[in-house]
């Protein structure tokens, strides 16, 4: 089966919109330093962008959970891959992720971070499918509704192919 991408939201809008929100962050968090926890691997292209244009101090870490596997809708099976290397106690925590689909492993995920004690806990990310969802989860920072389409680019994938794309394009296949 062949695919093909189709442009969703090119480059510069995406690049826009980081920005924009990284000076909401920045105003909201003035004074304070934010500890940025990327869900890997999707969300590591907009975190990296994210953190350089926040003002105020940012510390990082990593986690890695997966309910995709190599399918294009979530299985719903939240499996930890890679654990964080830092605790998150006292800290204000914004957890940064490429897209928030059915809402099932943010919900799981924000509840586990939760339990660790930071003295704050947000949610931000790329994009957002609120069609697709069957999870409440409170999402803090969105760059972009979008419809209930596979997409891939600006670290989203399609069997790790289609990450280095500079926009977000929807995944047709043929």
């Amino acid at each position: 089966m062949a695919e093909k991408v189709r442009v969703l939201l090119s480059e510069k809008e995406v690049d826009a919109r980081i920005s924009a929100i990284g000076e909401q962050i920045s105003r909201d968090y003035a004074g304070k330093q934010v500890h940025l926890v990327c869900v890997l691997k999707g969300g590591s292209f907009f975190m990296c962008e994210l953190a350089k244009r926040i003002t105020v101090p940012v510390s990082i870490d990593f986690m890695s959970v997966s309910s995709y596997g190599g399918a294009t809708k979530s299985s719903g099976v939240v499996k930890i891959i890679k654990d964080l290397d830092e605790p998150l106690k006292d800290k204000d925590v914004i957890v940064v992720e490429d897209i928030v689909d059915s809402g099932r492993t943010l919900c799981y995920l924000l509840e586990l971070l939760q339990q660790r004690g930071p003295r704050s806990l947000a949610l931000c990310t790329l994009l957002d499918k609120p069609d697709r969802r069957v999870v409440d989860v409170n999402v803090d920072y969105t760059g972009f509704e979008i419809p209930d389409k596979f997409v891939v680019g600006y670290g989203l994938d399609y069997n790790q192919r289609y990450r280095n794309l500079p926009y977000i394009g929807v995944v047709e296949l043929d």
